[in-house]
């Protein structure tokens, strides 16, 4: 089986909510590979989650941005653990990092052995604001190796996704936990879904 046959299948199979908590005292036991959603509260993660797996409610979309407040783990087909993580710096905030935020996923982060990636959420109609680099410094300083992937490609005229792109792409050059590869995707036009799928997958058979 080749590895977009493989992701394919793997994002098709059952996935199930199996844990969810708001302190890094309660986290799960540590046992398949972990990949982590982070982004903005209206980044449009949870979308993108539903639309990874094939379902409308896997992750809940509130239509209050910032909602959510508890890390929600899914088990994806015995092989990979997605987990989500709360949104950060909803407009209606501060431009800084809630510290509260901030602690509870930097313990996350730099305390999981089993994570091997995260996806940081960038809503591409907006490019990077100062929560996104502040996240990635975070990031950095946590040594976890992350993605940069823009939501809602779909609403972005191709010059103006291809300026974010590059722009983005410059920015993670300066990051020393940045992964080169970027993805751009739109979960409601179903987007760039395959060749994220394919890097996530790969991530379970290390």
């Amino acid at each position: 089986m080749n590895s977009s046959e493989f992701a394919r299948k793997l994002f098709a199979g059952p996935c199930d909510f199996f844990w969810g908590t708001g302190s890094i005292d309660s986290l799960p036991p540590q046992s398949l590979p972990e990949v982590a959603f982070v982004g903005r509260s209206n980044v449009g993660k949870s979308s993108l989650i539903n639309a990874l797996t094939g379902r409308k409610t896997l992750a809940r979309v509130s239509q209050t941005p910032g909602r959510t407040r508890e890390i929600n783990f899914f088990n994806l087909g015995g092989k990979l653990i997605l987990v989500d993580l709360p949104g950060y710096g909803y407009a209606k905030a501060s431009k800084t990092l809630a510290m509260e935020w901030q602690q509870l996923i930097f313990a996350y982060l730099s305390g999981r052995a089993s994570l091997r990636r995260v996806a940081l959420l960038i809503d591409s109609r907006r490019g990077l604001m100062d929560t996104d680099l502040a996240v990635m410094e975070l990031l950095d300083k946590a040594a976890v190796s992350y993605a940069l992937v823009l939501t809602k490609a779909d609403e972005q005229k191709p010059a103006e996704l291809e300026k974010i792109q590059h722009l983005a792409a410059a920015e993670a050059k300066t990051h020393t936990a940045a992964l080169a590869e970027q993805f751009a995707t739109s979960a409601l036009k179903a987007k760039g879904l395959d060749a994220l799928k394919e890097h996530l997958a790969a991530l379970s058979q290390h």
